[in-house]
């Protein structure tokens, strides 16, 4: 089983449970998204020591939770899963408890680190005429986008953000748009 250097931070203990069925590796769990400083110091402490890799629900609170840890505690890394693998097989909601091994894997084998550089890499023009942010397609693209480059889903007013915090070229997202087009006209 791959060891995990980093610490991965969850949102409850059965995240940690299926984490630890994927890989080896110790996890802090947020319990819930209203962190506490505790929590946060923890997690503060974490990142100076062996590094820090978030990894929540691909929902609301899940961003939520995301969000306060990256202010909180600059340099950390982010894994995402894709909503369709984080549904549960009856009702319930969406959750990393709910991801096969191999998923969670390799999600985590692809975590991103933030950058706090200012200057965006990708023009908003860019991503209009990619057909991301208006138009009766933009959502459908913006999650496959999300799931090609591995930065999870995003609304329009996220994306540009999220682009520029993982230092996503433009080159990266044409080549990602170009298989999704592609893809969208030969559904086989």
């Amino acid at each position: 089983m791959k060891k995990i250097k980093e610490i991965i931070v969850v949102e409850g203990r059965d995240d940690t449970r299926r984490i630890k069925e994927a890989v080896d590796a110790d996890t802090l769990e947020t319990r819930g998204s209203a962190i506490d400083d505790a929590t946060l110091k923890l997690i503060a402490k974490a990142q100076e020591t062996r590094g820090v890799i978030v990894f929540t629900d691909p929902d609301f609170p899940g961003e939520k939770i995301r969000k306060t840890i990256s202010r909180a505690v600059p340099g950390v890394k982010h894994a995402f899963l894709k909503v369709e693998d984080a549904k549960p097989k009856g009702k319930g909601s969406l959750g990393i408890e709910h991801a096969k091994p191999e998923v969670i894997r390799e999600a985590l084998s692809k975590a991103y680190t933030e950058t706090l550089e200012k200057e965006s890499l990708i023009s908003r023009q860019l991503l209009i005429d990619a057909g991301l942010l208006a138009g009766q397609f933009a959502k459908k693209r913006r999650e496959k986008l999300g799931a090609a480059l591995n930065i999870g889903y995003t609304n329009g007013k996220q994306l540009e953000k999220r682009l520029q915090m993982f230092q996503i070229t433009p080159e990266e997202v044409i080549e990602a748009m170009q298989q999704i087009l592609e893809d969208e006209h030969d559904p086989t």
